[in-house]
């Protein structure tokens, strides 16, 4: 037998065996392809082997050189020409997200049509709409041919076309044009009655504040999904969206993705930056894996998309049953919102809705505010305000939060250590404070303006179902306002069926297809991106929203306690009792004894990692519970039985908390604070006020929550940007029990709250404590204390008791200098105004 010669070895039989396959698999393939092209192309229905064959051929054998021309139609056409009538049966595990984008999309136009009095046609442009898939899968959201009145699929690809348009004369929806066109070169104008009032798109100006726009015409809806990231040319293409659009239009674009954190970190207006990062392997990978597709994943493309328009939502996913493909939905409108033609105007509206000033709108011309405004002496600014600033100065969309639907959430940097220091846990699911008490004690009125932290927003819906001018919710736990707006959106898009279940039960099996399809246009992008990760906090058998939350973790402990003391058996005869006397009688008989072990106290109760991780209880207000056990009389007294440490101190606060609770309230029929922490739900007999069929009837209607306004950030960041003497309440919970006494933040917060209370404004608060020490701050900075119920003597001073004290400050002096009181000026040049 000859040599191969040299040093190469004749191949092992391994080899052979391997190289022959491959030889076999690639001869089957060129026969089986010969023979596929023999057959008529217009199919629509191949077989399964069929459609999986050309998927695979098209994908990674063929070339992909175009014909003669060499053009970029020519060059989709050598892609598609064969797989046209496979593609949507070998595109559904690849294409994840267009359902949801259609979802999402369908959202946003249905609560705009409410929201509209405006009679007009309404349009849909599908850009690379390729077969027509998108356009019948919408009608699983909206009765296509009756919802819109034009619907136009534009592509490239003649192959495509003819598959989209077979499919339509199926359907018989004769509002669908298939448009075969470069979609640099649709206009609307082309196909449209003239009598809709748009206009060919002209040269694009400096400034996008200064652009015209339609006042009314255009496309309600343009879609593109999963070409964008297939056109070459994708500048001109983008640019030429904003002609197309309608005034209130939306965008709506799903597309695969990779890029870096380090790329949009620094970037304000992308509506939130949860998952968006794709490491350094998963970037090089499937950018190189789709370039073999002429499939661009650079992240220009989407940046592009985000500095053209204003991001309403914006979702962050993978592709798992694919190899963890990354890919995005977004959400975008007009760059300039369609809420004012200026920027001062839109500005300034905004800060005075966050800053309580008064807003003033000359009826004559708005230049003349846009005077007034540069005249003006400074003044206090929001957050908000200042950011827009910075993003009108350098030609950039303005943040997110301007082009919601609501504008009761304001602008916050997500990317600070004071926010990030949370890891995206809420520590409240249900709020402590029993809102019967404060209803009784706060007595709202029509004219207050309330400032209050938000929790898990329970007290704060307790206080909208009063109906106050103004209700600004505080918290520097981003997700705690999360969950607040997930509450206000489901008040104003859900039913009360499936609102109680959501957060009655705290489950729903269909709680993340209500997200997209019903609550997404109530919600901010950051709160939407948080549960649409998250929803299986919802969705999962076991848990619900009542096991979640850093309190979980006491409520936790407390089942543990109970199995190994073995007593979980009672605590659900406790649940059962038909009477208080027989709830006491389980209590005192087979709970008390374990909860109140002493061993469970020292080792358990009495650290301070518990007290902080479960309980949410700060080492400073420790300190005050165990200074006033040092002198009560369980210590000093004739017949002290306590000694002066600290699990002693737990100890006996936890007996003064629970035993009257257990002893004077009916736990199953009237406290659901701590009917959800042994059963983890809400009943229909019992739960908090905002919960009843009555509140979601009052808090449903349209407008409820105008007057609401959501802070994420410190209570003194807020309290400095109001405008002085503004506030009627301020309601702080326990939050100065949480100030260090040798420092002076106590005192100069109290300073901020004379600061922004009107003359006689009053702030609620409770305590660890029966008289805290910074009652005496109070009193020095111009208010007069009075106590509304302390916890002595075996009183159970409201359904929850886990405070010792509440107190009311009321303002009865301003500080030197006087505060100023709210006044309404304008310029000479305003003839009239609008307040």
């Amino acid at each position: 037998m000859a040599s191969l010669g040299g040093n190469i070895l004749p191949p092992d039989p391994h080899t052979k065996i391997y190289l022959a396959g491959v030889a076999v698999v690639l001869l089957v393939g060129v026969c089986y392809s010969t023979k596929v092209a023999k057959k008529p192309t217009d199919s629509e229905n191949p077989s399964l082997l069929q459609s999986a064959w050309l998927f695979f051929y098209t994908c990674f054998l063929k070339p992909h050189d175009g014909d003669s021309n060499g053009n970029q139609q020519d060059a989709l056409e050598s892609f598609y020409k064969k797989q046209a009538g496979a593609y949507d049966a070998t595109r559904k595990a690849l294409l994840k997200g267009r359902e949801d984008m259609l979802a999402l999309a369908a959202a946003q136009l249905s609560h705009r049509a409410t929201t509209s009095d405006e009679k007009k046609r309404r349009i849909w442009v599908d850009v690379g709409g390729g077969t027509g898939w998108n356009i019948e899968a919408m009608s699983r959201f909206v009765d296509v041919p009756q919802f819109f009145d034009s619907v136009y699929l534009v592509d490239f690809s003649p192959s495509l076309c003819e598959v989209a348009r077979k499919r339509f004369e199926r359907l018989g929806w004769k509002n669908v044009k298939v448009i075969c066109q470069d979609a640099r070169k649709f206009r609307l104008e082309d196909y449209e009655p003239a009598s809709q009032g748009r206009r060919a798109s002209g040269s694009p100006n400096r400034g996008y504040f200064a652009q015209g726009r339609p006042k009314h015409g255009g496309a309600d809806l343009i879609t593109m999904s999963y070409s964008l990231s297939m056109i070459p040319d994708y500048y001109s293409v983008v640019d030429s969206l904003p002609s197309l659009l309608a005034p209130n239009g939306i965008v709506s674009v799903v597309d695969f993705y990779v890029q870096s954190q380090v790329d949009v970190n620094f970037r304000n207006y992308t509506g939130g930056l949860v998952n968006r990062h794709v490491n350094f392997f998963g970037r090089t990978f499937w950018r190189a894996w789709f370039d073999i597709d002429r499939v661009a994943l650079e992240p220009g493309r989407r940046d592009y998309l985000e500095y053209s328009f204003g991001t309403v939502l914006n979702v962050n996913y993978r592709n798992y049953v694919l190899g963890a493909i990354p890919y995005y939905i977004w959400i975008g409108t007009h760059k300039q919102p369609s809420s004012s033609s200026l920027p001062h105007e839109i500005v300034e509206k905004l800060d005075a809705l966050v800053t309580e000033s008064p807003y003033l709108h000359p009826a004559n011309h708005s230049s003349a505010l846009s005077r007034a405004v540069e005249r003006a002496a400074p003044e206090i600014r929001s957050k908000a305000f200042d950011a827009a600033i910075v993003n009108l100065a350098s030609n950039l969309p303005l943040p997110s939060f301007f082009y919601q639907n609501h504008h009761y959430r304001i602008y916050y940097d997500d990317q600070l250590k004071k926010h990030t220091q949370f890891n995206d846990e809420y520590i409240y699911a249900f709020t402590w404070e029993d809102t019967r008490v404060d209803e009784r004690i706060l007595k709202l009125k029509s004219d207050d303006v309330v400032l209050a932290i938000t929790s898990a927003g329970d007290n704060l819906l307790s206080y909208a179902l009063q109906s106050p001018a103004r209700i600004h919710a505080v918290d520097l736990n981003p997700t705690q306002n999360h969950l607040l707006e997930l509450k206000v959106a489901a008040f104003s898009s859900l039913p009360y069926e499936d609102f109680w279940k959501i957060f009655g039960d705290g489950k729903h099996p269909e709680f993340r297809s209500l997200l997209i399809s019903k609550m997404s246009p109530h919600l901010s992008s950051r709160a939407f991106q948080y549960w649409l990760n998250n929803h299986h906090i919802f969705t999962k058998s076991k848990g619900g929203l009542y096991d979640t939350g850093g309190s979980k973790h006491g409520i936790r402990i407390f089942r543990w306690i109970s199995r190994v003391f073995g007593c979980r058996s009672a605590v659900k005869q406790l649940l059962s009792a038909k009477t208080l006397n027989e709830q006491r009688e389980i209590w005192r008989g087979k709970i008390r004894p374990a909860i109140f072990s002493r061993l469970v106290s020292k080792f358990v109760v009495s650290q301070e990692a518990f007290l902080w991780t479960a309980l949410g209880v700060p080492k400073n207000q420790l300190a005050i519970i165990e200074e006033d056990h040092a002198v009560s009389e369980v210590v000093c007294g004739p017949d002290a039985r306590a000694k002066n440490t600290r699990s002693h101190a737990i100890w006996e606060y936890m007996v003064n908390t629970l035993d009257p609770v257990v002893e004077t309230t009916h736990i199953a029929a009237d406290n659901p604070y701590y009917l959800v922490c042994l059963d983890g739900k809400f009943s229909k007999q019992c739960h908090p006020d905002y919960l009843s069929p009555q509140a979601h009837a009052k808090l449903s209607r349209p407008g409820a929550f105008d007057g609401l306004r959501i802070h994420t950030d410190e209570i003194d960041e807020v309290l400095a940007r109001i405008t002085p003497g503004t506030l009627t309440l301020a309601v702080v919970m326990d939050s100065m029990d949480w100030f260090d006494p040798g420092s002076t933040a106590a005192a100069a917060q109290i300073a901020k709250l004379n600061r922004a209370l009107r003359m006689g404004g009053r702030v609620m608060l409770r305590s660890g404590g029966l008289r805290p020490w910074y009652l005496d701050e109070f009193e020095k900075h111009g208010f007069v204390a009075k106590c509304m119920g302390e916890r002595s003597g075996g009183k159970c001073i409201d359904r929850v008791n886990m405070y010792a004290s509440c107190w009311i400050c009321t303002k009865r002096e301003n500080l030197a200098p006087p505060t100023p009181e709210m006044e309404s000026t304008g310029g000479a040049e305003i003839t009239s105004l609008r307040i």
